[in-house]
């Protein structure tokens, strides 16, 4: 049975249960093992190992049913315990009932006894205080006050909590029974508050915050308890303002205070409150009106810097105080406070910054000008000089001659940054001293100043001055400087616009002065343009006039008729070599005087005008053979300097002339299919014959009849 309860160890698996049973049988192995196979042997095993289970199946049952039997009478006796504590807990139950009812009874019978004696004892209590007061009054009745209340000095706080009532029944007795009882009540009554404020200053300089504490308490009752908040303040403020920094000492102070007011009185944030409005209207009001009103007519500039600056801090000073409990409204409290320290300064900001910048402005140009031993001439005066001039600034006419400036271009980098730094030091200013309805049009104001000064009657000038040195186009050698006025106010109106954008706009821009100012601006800019267009026009017209001037000093009629046709070893004339460095040369200068699209602009127009003139000069001369081809080569020559513009147009205007010039020394068989060409199949008859007709042998080879 041992080996069967060893075979059925877990985990149990039925089929390795035979085929160890088979294994331990003598026999019952494979046909392979040591002993022969005997099926009857281990069938006979099998019956008696299934006899064997079955007693074991039965020993086990019984045993079962015994575990089985045994449970159930222990749960019999366990349910009739649970039962018995339930019968317990019930009466327990209703012996806390009936406890927590009696304690309830107890308990109101207890209240209500209480109630009986507090208003016994109430009355009691204020008889007896009644009693007390009507004894102390006595004694100020009878002038002698006994009570050691009255005269002990430690007994202060209880003294003056009877004489503060004293003196409140004193208000209602009638003056002429009891004047001199009031009289003697309400001196003791300030006595005694005297005391206690010399006793609150004592503790504050001995730093007793505890006693601090207690004597407030017993003042907050008494009249004098203002005056002695007056005091704390006005002794914490003693010894704070040490460094020549007012308003880092007024930081430092309050922070110091804010820490000890919670504990000292009962109300700290009007405390902190009234503080900071002693030091407003005195401490700050008197350090601004003594730096403020030693400059305000003596030294408007220091005025100006010293009123943002203090303006600036103090509303800095303002943000930082912020952090305190100084009440529920505590911005609109202290924007009174600034108010009332900067009104009368802020009132007249505006016009002290516009008379400033109008004086300093004036100033600046006028040490610029003496600088340059120049006396500024009149512009728009009216006067027959000033017809003249505009006259010849806008023709050719020869009205006399023009200004020479030296190549002096009257505008100068240093003053157009001094303008725009003093313009920007009032636009910061104007940003934080004027009111927001007001900072709009206070802001346009001064741009206008700017523009007056800077557009008008420094670059506005300097163009005026420029067109009038700008020579006449038959000048020789003349001086075309304008194109560095116009770089230099190109420069000068980009620093203009970037201040505006930078520094004007968001100061304007959400308001109807916006408009106003874009419109000055634009009227600015084309005021300027238009002078620069004539500017530009007159000196183009002098750049054609000096090449016309070279070509015709140095061209010569005999350069394209040689005598000698078979020894000419030039590529092309001098006269062309010449017009080709100057027109090279004005094409750099105009490159480095322009910038963007208007490079482009002039120099096609430059380009234009340069090749009427070639076009035209080339029509006054007749070509031999060998003629025509230095005529080709020259404006070979030309075409090579029109790609220096970089101008689609103009190198194919060059190119078209070259190939009229191709008609001065084709064989006159080939003029036709020529002319047919793609440069020359859309130009005008009458243009291609008249190039014809320069070639020497036009009338005795009669080529006129090639177009007819």
């Amino acid at each position: 049975m041992a080996t069967t309860a060893h075979l059925f160890e877990e985990p149990f698996d039925a089929d390795e249960y035979i085929e160890r049973l088979a294994w331990r049988t003598p026999g019952g192995g494979s046909k392979g093992g040591a002993e022969a196979f005997d099926p009857k042997r281990l069938l006979e095993e099998f019956q008696n190992h299934i006899e064997e289970l079955k007693q074991l199946d039965e020993k086990i049952q019984r045993k079962v049913e015994k575990l089985e039997h045994q449970c159930h009478r222990e749960a019999k006796e366990f349910a009739h315990k649970v039962q018995d504590l339930q019968r317990s807990n019930q009466v327990a139950f209703q012996h806390f009932q009936e406890l927590d009812e009696h304690i309830s009874y107890v308990a109101t019978k207890v209240c209500h006894l209480g109630d009986q004696l507090e208003g016994v004892n109430t009355p009691r209590q204020r008889a007896v205080e009644a009693q007390r007061l009507m004894t102390y009054f006595n004694e100020f009745l009878d002038g002698d006050l006994r009570s050691d209340v009255f005269n002990n000095p430690d007994k202060i706080k209880e003294a003056a909590d009877i004489i503060q009532k004293l003196h409140l029944i004193a208000q209602e007795l009638p003056f002429d029974r009891f004047a001199d009882v009031k009289a003697k009540i309400a001196s003791k009554y300030h006595d005694l508050e005297r005391q206690l404020i010399q006793e609150f200053t004592a503790a504050q300089r001995r730093g007793e915050i505890g006693r601090m504490r207690e004597v407030a308490a017993v003042l907050l009752h008494f009249k004098g308890y203002a005056h002695c908040v007056d005091v704390y303040i006005k002794q914490c403020q003693e010894g704070a303002y040490m460094r020549n920094d007012v308003f880092e000492d007024t930081a430092v102070l309050c922070q110091r205070v804010n820490k000890q007011v919670g504990e000292i009185f009962s109300s700290p944030e009007t405390v902190m409150a009234k503080l900071i409005q002693n030091i407003f209207e005195n401490k700050l009001q008197a350090h601004v009106k003594e730096k403020l009103d030693g400059t305000r007519h003596s030294d408007v500039e220091q005025y100006l810097k010293n009123l943002y600056d203090l303006y600036t801090r103090t509303t800095g000073l303002a943000t930082k105080l912020t952090e305190f409990n100084l009440g529920s409204d505590k911005h609109t409290f202290l924007s009174k406070l600034i108010k009332s320290i900067f009104s009368s300064y802020l009132e007249s900001y505006i016009d002290m910054e516009r008379e400033y910048l109008r004086t300093r402005g004036a100033m600046i140009l006028q040490r610029y000008y003496d600088s340059k031993n120049h006396q500024k001439r009149p512009v728009g005066a009216g006067s027959i000089q000033d017809l003249k001039e505009r006259i010849r600034q806008r023709t050719n006419l020869p009205l006399g001659p023009s200004i020479d400036t030296h190549g002096e271009t009257f505008l100068s980098p240093e003053l157009v940054v001094n303008l725009l730094q003093e313009t920007r030091h009032a636009f910061e200013r104007c940003h934080r001293l004027s009111d927001p309805s007001d900072l709009p049009k206070n802001a346009f104001s001064i741009f206008l100043l700017l523009v007056d000064h800077l557009c008008v009657e420094h670059i506005d000038y300097a163009l005026e001055i420029g067109l009038s040195a700008i020579p006449s186009p038959d000048a020789k050698n003349a001086n075309l400087y304008f194109l560095d006025v116009v770089q230099q106010a190109n420069s000068i109106f980009h620093l203009f616009d970037k201040q505006f954008n930078d520094q004007l706009m968001p100061l304007i821009s959400s308001s109807p002065k916006l408009a106003e100012c874009l419109h000055k601006k634009k009227e600015v800019i084309e005021q300027m343009e238009v002078k620069l267009d004539t500017g530009i026009d007159r000196t183009l017209n002098c750049m054609v006039g000096q090449m016309k001037h070279i070509l015709a000093t140095e061209q010569k009629k005999t350069d394209f008729r040689p005598e000698d046709e078979n020894n000419v070893m030039i590529q092309y004339t001098t006269a062309c070599s010449k017009v080709c460095a100057y027109v090279s040369r004005q094409v750099e200068h105009v490159r480095k005087s322009m910038d963007g699209k208007n490079v482009d602009t002039v120099l096609t127009e430059l380009g234009i005008r340069f090749h009427r003139l070639i076009h035209e000069h080339l029509q006054q001369y007749s070509y031999s053979s060998m003629g025509g081809m230095l005529a080709i080569c020259d404006v070979a020559e030309y075409r090579r300097c029109a790609k220096d513009f970089r101008v689609p147009l103009v190198l194919q205007l060059f190119d078209t002339l070259h190939a009229l010039c191709n008609l001065l020394v084709v064989a006159p068989d080939n003029l036709k299919q020529v002319c047919s060409g793609e440069q020359l199949t859309n130009l005008d008859r009458n243009l291609l014959h008249a190039f014809v007709q320069l070639r020497v042998d036009y009338r005795s080879a009669r080529l006129g009849r090639h177009f007819s």
